[in-house]
C-alpha cells in the first residue's frame, strides 16, 4: 500500500480514526504499508490536518497505529516528507513555525491552492535554504522518531515536486553552490538525506522518486532526466536500501500551464530500471492487478504499490487473491476529507467484499 494523504490529523497529531483506517487495510491483505506522507517540521501544507513526526504526541500516536498494524500481521514504513516551496507562509502551521518557506532556490512553483485560505492563494517565492545540512538534520532526527514509533523503516519522499525533487530539478534548482548545477551536484542532497537514514535504519531505508515530474511545477528536459535520475540510481545503487520505487507518469496529477504539458512522458520503469541491478525495484502509478502479476513475473519489478485502490477496497489484496471484483465506487470528495463532514466518511467507511 503506498503512502496517501488522507488528510485526518487534526494538530498534526495521528488518532485513533487513522489507527482504525491503517488496521482496516492490514487486515485486508497489505504485505507492507507506506504511511501517508509524515512531516519531518512544522510546515504550511494545503492538507493542513498532515500529520508530523518531531513531537512526543506525534510519536506517540504512530506508535498506537504500528503495533495495531504488527498485531494484524503487516509492516509499516514511514515515508518521510518536506514540502520546500510547496508551503504557504499563511497557513497556521507555518506561523507557528516561525520560520520562512524554504526551498533549494528562490524560485516560486506556479500553481497550486490552499483551498482553506481565503482568496484560494498559489505559492509564494520561497526563501533560499542556506544550509542544506541543517534540513538533512531534520531528516535524520525524523527517522529517529519513526524508529522510536515503532516504524519497520522509513521511505524518502523524492516525488512529486516536493523538496528533495525541488533539488534534483534543473528548473527548481538554480543554486551555484555544491548543491546545484551538475547533476552530481542536484543529486548531493537526495544522497546525503540518505546515508543520514541509513545511519539511523540501517538498510531498512527506502527512496520514492517520479522522474516524469508534472505535478507540482518540475519536469526536466528527457535527457536532463535521464542524466540526473542515473546519476542518482548509480550512487543509490551502493547504498543498500529495501528498495527504490519507481512512479509512473500519471496524466491525473500532470499540469498545464502556457498550452502545454508540464511533464515529460516517457516509460519510467524501461528508462531507468537497468540503472538499479541489486536494488529491488517497486512500481507504483495506477498499477493494475494484472500489470502488478505482469511486471513481478517477468523480472521488472519486485514488487508493486497501489495507492487510489486501497482507499475504496480496505481488502483490497484479499480481494485480488480471491478474484472478487474491485467494484466500490471511488470518491474523490472524500480523499481530504470536507470541512464540517465526518472525517470518517470516505476514509474508514468503505465496505469489505463478501468472502
Amino acid at each position: 500500500m503506498s503512502a496517501l494523504t488522507r488528510n485526518r490529523s487534526p494538530a498534526t497529531v495521528p488518532n485513533d480514526l487513522m489507527l482504525k483506517y491503517y488496521v482496516q487495510r492490514a487486515e485486508g491483505g497489505a504485505g507492507l504499508i507506506v504511511s501517508e506522507g509524515i512531516l519531518v517540521t512544522r510546515q504550511g501544507t494545503e492538507w493542513q490536518h498532515a500529520p508530523g513526526i518531531w513531537s512526543r504526541a506525534q510519536i506517540d500516536g504512530w506508535k498506537k497505529i504500528t503495533d495495531a498494524v504488527h498485531e494484524a500481521g503487516s509492516k509499516m514504513y514511514a515515508q518521510l516528507w518536506h514540502l520546500g516551496r510547496i508551503a504557504h507562509p499563511d497557513t497556521p502551521e507555518q506561523i507557528a513555525a516561525g520560520v520562512p518557506v524554504y526551498a533549494p532556490s528562490a524560485i516560486s512553483a506556479r500553481g497550486g491552492k490552499f483551498r482553506f485560505l481565503p482568496g484560494q492563494p498559489g505559492y509564494v517565492a520561497p526563501t533560499e535554504i542556506a544550509d542544506p545540512t541543517l534540513i538533512i538534520a531534520q531528516y535524520k532526527q525524523a527517522a529517529i522518531n519513526a524508529k522510536e514509533a515503532g516504524f519497520d523503516g522509513v521511505e524518502l519522499h523524492g516525488a512529486a515536486g516536493y523538496l528533495v525533487h525541488q533539488f534534483l530539478d534543473s528548473t527548481s534548482n538554480h543554486r551555484t553552490d555544491k548543491w546545484g548545477g551538475s547533476p552530481e551536484n542536484r543529486t548531493r542532497f537526495a544522497l546525503e538525506t540518505l546515508k543520514a537514514l541509513i545511519d539511523v535504519c540501517g538498510p531498512d531505508v527506502a527512496l520514492k522518486i517520479s522522474p516524469a515530474g508534472g505535478y507540482n511545477d518540475v519536469g526536466m528536459p528527457l535527457q536532463d532526466t535521464i542524466d540526473t535520475f542515473g546519476h542518482l540510481l548509480r550512487e543509490v545503487e551502493n547504498l543498500g536500501l529495501s528498495y527504490v520505487t519507481f512512479m509512473r507518469y500519471l496524466a491525473f496529477t500532470d499540469v498545464e500551464f502556457d498550452g502545454k504539458l508540464r511533464a515529460t512522458q516517457h516509460d519510467v520503469v524501461e528508462t531507468f530500471s537497468p540503472f538499479l541491478t541489486h536494488t529491488p525495484i517497486f512500481v507504483n502509478g495506477d498499477v493494475t492487478p494484472a500489470e502488478a502479476e505482469a511486471l513481478v513475473g517477468s523480472g521488472k519489478a519486485a514488487g508493486v504499490f497501489m495507492g487510489r485502490n486501497w482507499i475504496s477496497h480496505p481488502d483490497l489484496a484479499r480481494r485480488i487473491k480471491a478474484g472478487k471484483a474491485l467494484d466500490n465506487a471511488f470518491d474523490f470528495a472524500g480523499f481530504y476529507g470536507t470541512e464540517g463532514v465526518d472525517p470518517a466518511v470516505g476514509y474508514v467507511d468503505y465496505p469489505e467484499a463478501t468472502y
